[in-house]
C-alpha cells in the first residue's frame, strides 16, 4: 500500500536490551553499556535503515538490585557528542532530569549537541522517579511527583527562553566593520517564577533545527498533562490496541485544550519485537529470554515500582497480594497498571514478577505478523509510530531492522530515504519561530 503518513520509528539502545538479565543471553555483548563501539555499530545501523533517531535513557540511583545496565554506562550527553561525529541523518535522543539539574546548563548541553550533530538533538524530559537520586545530589528530600512536574514547566518555559537568546541572524561577523553581533537581536529571558530566576541569555546561538526536538513520557494525570503542553514526541506504553488508542486520544485532545494541532505531536507506544521465522520460533525466543531471570532477580526488579518491598515475605505461587497505595514516589501510574493486570488476569506473585521484568509483547510472531499488527495500531489511531525497545540487543534490534522493517517499507509506511538533514525535518516538526523575533515583528505591524 501507498499512504502519505508514515510512521516515526526510534530505537531505544539500551546496553544489552530491557530484559534485566539480557547481559547473560549467547548473543549479547555483556558490556554493551559501556562499549562505544558497539553503540556506534548499532547506531550507524539505525541510520542505514533510516530510523528517525535513536534514543539512550539515564537514571541517576543505583543499588546492588539495579539492571546491570544501569550499574555501568555512559553519561548520555557524552554519548550523544560521540555518536554525533559518526553519523549525519539520525536523530540522537538522551534523558535529563529536571529534578537534579539547571536550566542555564542543560540548555547549552542540549544547544551544543544540537550544534554538533548540526541539528539533530533530541531532550527526553523527565523528573526522576527513584527517592534515591536525591542522596546524590545533596538534597535533603526528594519532591514529591506532581511538586516535580510543576517545577519541570516552570524550567521548561526557561530552558525554551534561553534556546531563544539569540535571533537566527544576530551573529553578524562582519569583518570589514568590526561588528561581530546585532545587540538588539540578543535577549535575557529575564525570568522570576516560583521555583527559579534566570536571568540569560544563552551563551550560544540557536541551533539548525531552532531548539532541540522535547521528549516526554510521563503516563500519570501530571504527566499527561505536562507532555501535552511541552512535548513533541511522546512515549507510551499500552498493552493492548485499546489501552492506546485511549491514551493517543486522550493526549491528542489535552493538546488541541492547549492550543496545539494534533500534527505537532507524535506518539510513539513501545515496541518489544519478538521476531521468528514461524509463531513457534517467535515463542521460543521469548521463552528463552523468560529463562535468563532468576525468580529472586525478578522479584527484586519488580520491588522497586513498589517502593523496594520485600516481596521475599509472600507466597510465591499465592495471589498476587494487595498492597493498596504502597509505592514510589513517581512510579504511580506502573503500579496502578501492575496491580490492574495482576487482579485482571489472577496472576501470582511468580507470575508477576516475571511479567514485571519481561513482559509478553503483542509485537511477537513471523516478520509479517509484527508488521501487521504495527501497521493496525497505526492505522487505527493507536501510534503515530513506534519506540523499539528490545528485550535482548543486538538480536531484538537486528530482526526488526532485517526482517520487519522492508515489509514496513514495501508497504509504503516507513520512508525509503530521509527527507532532511535534521530531526525536525525527518519527523515532519516546524523550527520553532524565535519568540522574540517574533515579538518584534508583531511590535512592528502595530506601529505601523
Amino acid at each position: 500500500m501507498s499512504s502519505e503518513r508514515r510512521m516515526r520509528i526510534g530505537a531505544f539502545l539500551s546496553g544489552t536490551g530491557g530484559n534485566m538479565a539480557s547481559w547473560r543471553h549467547p548473543k549479547a555483548v555483556a558490556d554493551g553499556a559501556i562499549n562505544l563501539e558497539y553503540y556506534r555499530g548499532l547506531t550507524r545501523k539505525a541510520e542505514q535503515a533510516k530510523l528517525d533517531f535513536v534514543f539512550f535513557g539515564d537514571g541517576l540511583y543505583i543499588s546492588e538490585k539495579s539492571h546491570p545496565n544501569f550499574l555501568n554506562r555512559f553519561e548520555p550527553l557524552t554519548l550523544l557528542a560521540a555518536l554525533a561525529m559518526d553519523t549525519t541523518h539520525v536523530g540522537l535522543a538522551a534523558t535529563l532530569s529536571t529534578t537534579y539539574s539547571d536550566p542555564y546548563t542543560v540548555a547549552r548541553q542540549f544547544a551544543s549537541i544540537d550544534h554538533i550533530s548540526a541539528g539533530r538533538a533530541a531532550w527526553n524530559i523527565v523528573t526522576s522517579p527513584l527517592e534515591g537520586s536525591a542522596l546524590n545530589y545533596n538534597k535533603p528530600e526528594h519532591p514529591q511527583h506532581d511538586l516535580r512536574y510543576r517545577m519541570a514547566d516552570e524550567y521548561v518555559e526557561i530552558t525554551k527562553g534561553l534556546w531563544d537568546s539569540w535571533e537566527d541572524d544576530a551573529f553578524v561577523r562582519d569583518k570589514e566593520r568590526g561588528v561581530f553581533i546585532d545587540p538588539a537581536k540578543m535577549h535575557r529571558v529575564d525570568y522570576h517564577g516560583e521555583f527559579y530566576s534566570i536571568q540569560g541569555p544563552l551563551n550560544i546561538s540557536r541551533s539548525p533545527q531552532g531548539q532541540p526536538v522535547l521528549i516526554q513520557a510521563g503516563a500519570s494525570e501530571a504527566g499527561r498533562e505536562f507532555a501535552s503542553r511541552h512535548a513533541e514526541l511522546i512515549f507510551t506504553t499500552s498493552g493492548n490496541l485499546t489501552s492506546a488508542v485511549d491514551f493517543y486520544d486522550d493526549v491528542k485532545g489535552r493538546a488541541s485544550g492547549h492550543g496545539r494541532r494534533p500534527g505537532e505531536i507524535h506518539i510513539l507506544p513501545g515496541c518489544s519485537p519478538v521476531v521468528g521465522r514461524t509463531d513457534a520460533e517467535a515463542e521460543a525466543k521469548y521463552q528463552e529470554i523468560c529463562n535468563l531471570v532468576s525468580v529472586e532477580d525478578a522479584l527484586n526488579y519488580l520491588g522497586r515500582y513498589f517502593n523496594d518491598i520485600d516481596f521475599t515475605q509472600f507466597e510465591l505461587d499465592e495471589q498476587f497480594p494487595e498492597l493498596g497505595d504502597f509505592a514510589r514516589n513517581g512510579w504511580e501510574s506502573s503500579t496502578d497498571r501492575l496491580k490492574q493486570m495482576a487482579r485482571e488476569e489472577e496472576l501470582t506473585l511468580r507470575q508477576m514478577a516475571y511479567r514485571a521484568t519481561n513482559p509478553k509483547s503483542p509485537f511477537m510472531g513471523t516478520p509479517e505478523r509484527v508488521a501487521d499488527i504495527m501497521q493496525e495500531w497505526f492505522e487505527s489511531g493507536a501510534a503515530d509510530g513506534f519506540m523499539l525497545n528490545g528485550s535482548v540487543l543486538p538480536q531484538a534490534f537486528d530482526d526488526f531492522i532485517d526482517h520487519v522493517l522492508p515489509i514496513l517499507k514495501e508497504r509504503g509506511l516507513f520512508r525509503t530515504e530521509y527527507e532532511s538533514s535534521t530531526l525536525r525535518g525527518n519527523l515532519g516538526l516546524a523550527v520553532p519561530p524565535n519568540r522574540y523575533a517574533r515579538e518584534a515583528v508583531g511590535a512592528s505591524a502595530l506601529s505601523g
